[in-house]
């Protein structure tokens, strides 16, 4: 799939170490459900997503070089999820929001989604800008619903959500 700018594309083996460079900042994955990656759970991680359908790797068009990923997974019948992730050096350029709108036109005209939601942490502002961006609107603020690490008791330490969605009808 192709952009003014972008490629998107499946995921190879060969990736691991353009995913490892925006998976391994911190400040790239402080809102995800896992930590920094190291170079061995890199290479583990682009082997995988090789495997899987649900990841797109998106690449500059005039080079090839991967600058994010976005993820499109059905949840529910005609019901689809959308994700992204880029390197902070690609930040405020333009290239999540087109790359996300090529995969949200995906869902609704190829694989005919009746709904696509995303979500994010309310204190990730650059993620639930993009959403508004794409025409979502914000359907939710779940409070403590989800954590992704434990404190020093091990007891989860709950982040709140922001769920946002759009339907098939309202894509433009």
């Amino acid at each position: 799939m192709e952009t003014a700018r972008l490629c998107l594309r499946h995921f190879r083996p060969q990736d691991w170490e353009p995913l490892h460079a925006y998976l391994s900042l911190e400040e790239v994955v402080k809102y995800e459900p896992y930590g920094v990656f190291s170079r061995e759970k890199s290479k583990q991680e682009a082997l995988r997503r090789s495997k899987d359908d649900r990841f797109w790797a998106v690449c500059l068009k005039k080079n090839g070089h991967l600058i994010g990923n976005l993820y499109l997974e059905e949840q529910d019948y005609a019901a689809w999820e959308l994700g992204y992730v880029f390197h902070l050096d690609f930040w405020g350029k333009g290239y999540a929001t087109e790359a996300a709108s090529a995969l949200l036109r995906y869902a609704f005209e190829e694989k005919k989604a009746h709904l696509v939601t995303a979500s994010c942490n309310p204190m990730n502002s650059a993620s639930w800008r993009l959403m508004e961006r794409l025409g979502m609107r914000r359907e939710g603020h779940l409070v403590k619903s989800i954590y992704f690490s434990r404190d020093d008791q091990g007891q989860p330490i709950w982040q709140d959500t922001y769920v946002y969605g759009i339907l098939a009808e309202e894509y433009v």
